[in-house]
This record gives C-alpha cells, structure tokens and sequence, in this order.
C-alpha cells in the first residue's frame, strides 16, 4: 500500500516568534520524506500576515494563509485542515522544530487503513539550557512536550498530543474538526485540550479507530524562560482542569478522564515518591519536584472544580462545526 501525502500546517500568531517559524518552516522543508505542502495559518495578525506573504512569495510549497474562523489555535487548525490537498494532515507548533524523519515516521502509521491519527515525542528545549531542578518530568505538558508516564515505542492511545500529531483527512471527515472555545486563543490563560476532545469525539464516530504515538517521531520544542518558572506551571495547570472540565462537558466524564484516573493513581504517585527518594538521597530538586506534583495536583483540581461549576451554569461556550474543504483545495 502506498503511503499518503501529507499537509503540514503549522499556526502562528506573533511576530515575537519570527526566527521559530522560519525554523520550523526550514525543518519541514528538510524533512527525508517530503510533505506535499507547508500551510502557515496566521491568527489575526495582518502584519504577519503580510511579512510571511512577502518572504514565502517565491517558495511553492509553502502557503501563507489567515485564520478564516475565531481568533485561537482550533479554528487556525480547522483552517489549515479545510485549505490542505493531503490524505493526511500533520500539526506542528510554531516553536519546534522536527526531526529529519518526522514524517517518514508519521506515514509509516498510515500503512494500516484502520490508523486515524499518528503522533510523536516531543522534547523539550529549555530557554536556559537545562531542566530546571525542581520541575517534575511527569509534568513536562505543562510546557508542550511529552512527559514520563506515556509508553515508550509505538503504541495505541486515547489521543495524541496537538502540537506534534498527523491526522487522516477522512477522521474530519467523521468527526468534524477542532472545537473553539477550548483550545488557546492568543495570549490569554493557557487553556489546552481541544486534541483530546477531538480524538475521543473520532473514536466514538468511528469505533474502529486506532490511534498511535510514535515516539521515533520526533520534535524540538521551545521552551521560554517565563514558562521555567513556578508561577507559569501553577497557571498552567489551573488552566489544564478547567480545560478537562469543558471535555468532560463535550465527551463525559468517564471517557474525557480515563487517561487521567491511571496517570493520577499510577504515575503521580511514583513521581513523589522518587522526588522524596532524591530529597532523602540529598539529589538536587527532589523535595521541589515532590511538592511541584503535589501542587500540580491541587491546582488543576481546583480548576476542574471551577470549570465543572461554569459548564452546568451555562458560563462557557464551545462549538464543533464540520471542515469542508476550501476552494482550490481539491487535487
């Protein structure tokens, strides 16, 4: 069977991040397995707009494009998936870059029909060069990358993680496309999850779905200075229970949490555990990562508590639309 074209979009919203796009871009661009094509969706931001416009001109592959729908990453998705002419879609955050093998890795899931999404590993690339001592690896979502409780290889799961993920067109097909209203919007609280709403949203449109992480498909992310800190960690992981309050609302509680029931009584546990062990050992951290767990913990709790409160009052609004493909977007 032959393996599939495929649309990378990458979505973008700030000039501040020029050199990051243009990297990630360039990676693309390197990558052992062509893409068909790189989209550039840009959120509201005609000066990027037109800065990116004018420095892609000449660069075929490349399309510069603004988000058709709602300010926010779910709808800057949804524009990429509708204006993209692959089988399969692949999503990489503006801040990374990926590895040369990246899509070679993603095409390789598609050579089983049932496979509706591939994701990979992302590493991170801390703004001061190394972990900080006290930041939990358990925890490494906070900052966009995969962190220590997912199985190692190749393997089936609930959902992938957007900023490093391929999706076949045919699963929007099925499913409809990202849901606005929880993902990130600009600059405002960290909200995350629209991936996972969508994937379980696909497995219940198609029951035999498979869904993969692949971990040889690697990205690079970047990591700023300001999300190295605690204050970036507690906001992020409020914002990551009120965003599974609003899954939990589109999906229930039982499917929306399932993943999270096993790495809060499995994962957790171990990590405060070997954080205790270090601090008792006199390594480095070990009483902080104990405590950034513990704290983690609480906070998005609390923020489930809050969103689960907001989504019964009526407080928050979302919404699923099916993606069409655009005009010109055929062939």
């Amino acid at each position: 069977m032959s393996t599939p074209d495929i649309s990378v979009v990458i979505c973008v919203y700030t000039e501040d991040r020029w050199e990051d796009i243009l990297a990630a871009v360039a990676s693309v661009r390197a990558q052992s397995r062509p893409a068909r094509e790189t989209l550039l969706v840009v959120d509201h931001n005609q000066a990027l707009l037109d800065r990116l416009s004018k420095e892609y001109k000449e660069t075929g592959e490349v399309r510069v494009l603004a988000n058709a729908g709602p300010r926010g990453l779910s709808a800057g998705r949804n524009t990429g998936i509708a204006a993209s002419r692959g089988d399969v879609i692949a999503f990489l955050d503006d801040d990374a870059v990926a590895e040369r093998d990246w899509l070679l890795h993603f095409a390789e899931g598609y050579e089983d029909p049932l496979v509706m999404a591939v994701g990979g590993r992302t590493v991170p690339i801390w703004a001061s060069g190394r972990r900080p001592a006290w930041f939990p690896a358990e925890f490494d979502w906070v900052v966009g990358c995969t962190y220590r409780g997912l199985p190692p290889g190749r393997v089936r799961v609930r959902n992938v993680l957007g900023g490093n993920a391929s999706f076949r067109r045919t699963a929007f097909d099925a499913a409809g496309g990202f849901a606005t209203g929880i993902g990130r919007d600009g600059d405002k609280r960290p909200l995350g999850c629209e991936e996972t709403e969508l994937c379980i949203r696909l497995t219940r449109a198609r029951p035999d779905a498979v869904l993969l992480i692949d971990d040889r498909a690697v990205i690079h992310h970047r990591v700023p200075e300001v999300r190295e800190h605690f204050a970036y960690f507690r906001t992020r992981t409020y914002a990551e229970g009120l965003s599974k309050a609003l899954v939990a609302r589109s999906v229930g509680a039982d499917k929306g949490l399932e993943s999270e029931r096993r790495y809060a009584t499995r994962v957790l546990p171990a990590g405060v555990a070997r954080g205790l062990r270090d601090a008792v050992l006199a390594r480095p951290g070990g009483a902080g990562r104990a405590a950034a767990i513990v704290a983690g913990v609480v906070t998005a709790a609390g923020g489930y508590v809050l969103g689960s409160v907001r989504a019964r009052r009526g407080g928050t609004e979302f919404a699923v639309v099916p993606v069409a493909r655009s005009e010109g977007a055929e062939g």
